[in-house]
């Protein structure tokens, strides 16, 4: 299916790559991180490099990896442009030129899942911090380890919380609406939204994926209003999630709903953009800034005050890959990929400063994935301060005092 999976590396290659790592312990921990820096998804990509950023600042400064003699971390950043092909070639790159120990990336999962098979053939762990994707924990790989849900939780959580405000403010929906960008990503959501439309009795009228480098989208959002969806589902990258709220608001769309699924959605650039156009969004991630966890408020002031803009969920994912890695690399005490593997493989780990999110601990199964992953519902509104993302399910997370807006109000 895939030639990357069928490739060998010689047998002497492999020996002479372990042995590099072996032969003593490096100064510093070399990473290498694939991520989109130019490109749709760019925006998306550089909240992950600073989130890594201000994590590596805070272990090197703390003393690095006391096992390795103190060793510090050094990020090596690679550009994927949000292409596989671009993703793929970072990789050999930074495996065979940098010689890099670990490898994390790719956020976009049409980039993460070729890439990781690069570095199952040349037996480097894979940390992916946010990638969604199902697929990229099902290709029975054995140095892929993903820290995020994945996209057939997100979108069994958003089936679930659609259901919860039908019983809880008593208002049926029957008509459903699914827009996406047309990468893996918006399709795998896609593909898991018709499975569970039809589980829940709805009905599906509009199925309509685009491309995220649309420069106009009203065309979709005219199907969108002749469709007459009682909710609307959206899988979108920031430029593409401003452009259609926007163009929804022109056409005054009348919706009961409007669900997205992180990404843009959850990018600081698009309440900056949007503004009132976003109001009662109802919206999907793992983490929010008023999550109830220990050094979640501290952290997320520290990353503002440098980088101008709150942490997203999928900036958390990035911190929070950094402190996996700290904690894997003191147990394996080794900078040899396979020992580094194999902490990987029995991570436990449930405090500490890295631990913001806001589930209990990171601990991988058998195919790589987070088993411990969870999902909120936030609800854009204004509840005072101007318009914010506010928790609400949940509703054991919901934040205290607030009511949630469900249907919108007719524009």
């Amino acid at each position: 299916m895939h030639i990357l999976r069928t490739l060998a590396i010689p047998a002497l290659a492999m020996s002479l790559l372990a042995g590099s790592y072996a032969t003593g312990h490096a100064e510093n921990v070399k990473i290498g991180n694939i991520i989109p820096l130019s490109g749709p998804s760019a925006t998306l990509g550089q909240q992950g490099k600073a989130a890594r950023e201000m994590a590596v600042e805070e272990i090197n400064a703390a003393g690095g990896i006391q096992s390795l003699g103190g060793a510090k971390f050094e990020l090596v950043f690679a550009d994927s442009e949000s292409k596989p092909e671009k993703g793929v070639a970072e990789a050999e790159r930074l495996i065979n030129t940098e010689k890099v120990h670990v490898l994390t990336g790719c956020w976009n999962s049409a980039v993460t899942y070729p890439t990781t098979a690069v570095a199952e053939r040349y037996g480097i762990p894979f940390v992916v911090p946010v990638s969604v994707s199902d697929k990229i924990t099902e290709q029975g790989f054995k140095t892929v380890f993903r820290i995020a849900a994945k996209d057939s939780w997100w979108t069994r959580d958003q089936f679930s919380f659609l259901k919860d405000m039908e019983a809880e403010f008593g208002t049926k929906v029957e008509r459903i609406a699914f827009v996406y960008e047309n990468g893996d990503w918006g399709k795998g959501f896609a593909g898991q939204w018709k499975d569970l439309a039809e589980k829940g009795g709805y009905k599906v009228v509009l199925d309509e994926p685009y491309p995220s480098t649309a420069t106009d989208l009203s065309p979709v959002v005219q199907k969108i209003r002749r469709s007459k969806a009682d909710v609307l589902m959206l899988v979108s990258n920031a430029a593409d999630a401003i452009l259609l709220t926007n163009t929804l608001a022109d056409y005054k769309v009348n919706l009961k709903a409007i669900i997205a699924s992180g990404g843009g959605h959850a990018d600081p650039s698009f309440l900056k953009t949007t503004g009132k156009n976003a109001q009662y969004l109802f919206d999907i991630v793992e983490w929010e800034t008023d999550v109830n966890k220990p050094g979640a408020k501290e952290t997320n002031d520290k990353y503002k005050a440098k980088y101008g803009q709150n942490l997203t969920g999928e900036a958390v994912d990035a911190y929070v890959a950094m402190y996996v890695l700290k904690d894997a690399l003191e147990r394996a005490a080794s900078l040899e990929p396979e020992k580094i593997r194999e902490a990987l493989a029995a991570t436990n780990l449930s405090s500490g400063p890295g631990m913001i999110v806001g589930y209990d601990a990171v601990k991988f199964d058998k195919t790589g994935q987070n088993e411990n992953a969870s999902l909120v519902m936030v609800q854009v509104n204004d509840v005072g301060n101007g318009l914010e993302r506010v928790t609400i399910w949940p509703k054991s997370a919901r934040r205290a005092g607030y009511t949630p807006v469900f249907p919108m109000p007719n524009k």
